[in-house]
């Protein structure tokens, strides 16, 4: 059972390629959801050493941002090898 954890937004990387996935009116949408409801669904992250790399939660990680949070509730998650 993943058990989320609060982790600082500003260690979490971005891989170029999920960038490139991001919708700003999606992003304005999850900030007004949030600011209602509160983070409902933790963003997942894996840790490769150094930082935590994003896997799933772009948007919600981006409206957090926007709202001025310093911290995301997270699921770690142990990266596949392949």
């Amino acid at each position: 059972m993943l058990i989320p954890r609060k982790i600082p937004i500003d260690e979490i990387y971005v891989p170029a390629a999920r960038r490139k996935t991001l919708h700003p009116e999606t992003v304005r949408l999850i900030a007004e959801s949030i600011v209602e409801n509160g983070q409902q669904t933790p963003i997942q992250v894996r840790h490769d050493g150094k930082r935590y790399v994003l896997i799933e939660g772009l948007h919600r990680l981006e409206a957090l941002k926007w709202l001025g949070e310093t911290t995301i509730d997270s699921y770690l998650v142990q990266a596949r090898r392949h």
